[in-house]
């Protein structure tokens, strides 16, 4: 009989780190913020989450209304557009186009329910740009 090998455990490098710290007990602080600044991150939280249901709903409105659409007028269906039915397209190139411009639509909006009510400055893009380029 042979010795019985002893089983390894391949993990990523990451994962053995996770573990040792779970083991060691190392813990991290989550940052306390004061009174008003919860506030704020609760109204920012409330705020954000509104517009982002707003974007959802035009979503759905795509997803939902495109096939409504399309049985509504089966005749896009004898429609071709280099070779392809008009229908085909729809369904297969419509909702990304529409996509692009509505996560710029909600990140644009959740950008400015971040912004403080004081740095509303055309052109400033990030709250911490300042900072990054060294210029007021």
């Amino acid at each position: 009989m042979t010795p019985r090998q002893r089983r390894v455990a391949v993990v990523s490098p990451q994962t053995r780190l996770a573990m040792v710290r779970r083991r060691t007990g190392i813990r991290v602080d989550v940052p306390h913020l004061a009174p008003t600044d919860v506030e704020r991150a609760r109204g920012v939280y409330r705020a954000q989450l509104r517009r982002a249901l707003a974007a959802l709903a035009v979503l759905a409105v795509l997803i939902v209304g495109l096939p409504v659409v399309l049985a509504l007028f089966p005749g896009l269906d004898g429609v071709r557009f280099a070779g392809v039915p008009v229908s085909w397209l729809a369904v297969a190139v419509l909702p990304y186009a529409v996509l692009v411009p509505l996560a710029w639509w909600q990140l644009r909006r959740a950008e400015r329910v971040e912004r403080p009510s004081g740095r509303a400055v055309r052109g400033d893009r990030h709250p911490t740009a300042a900072v990054r380029t060294g210029r007021p």
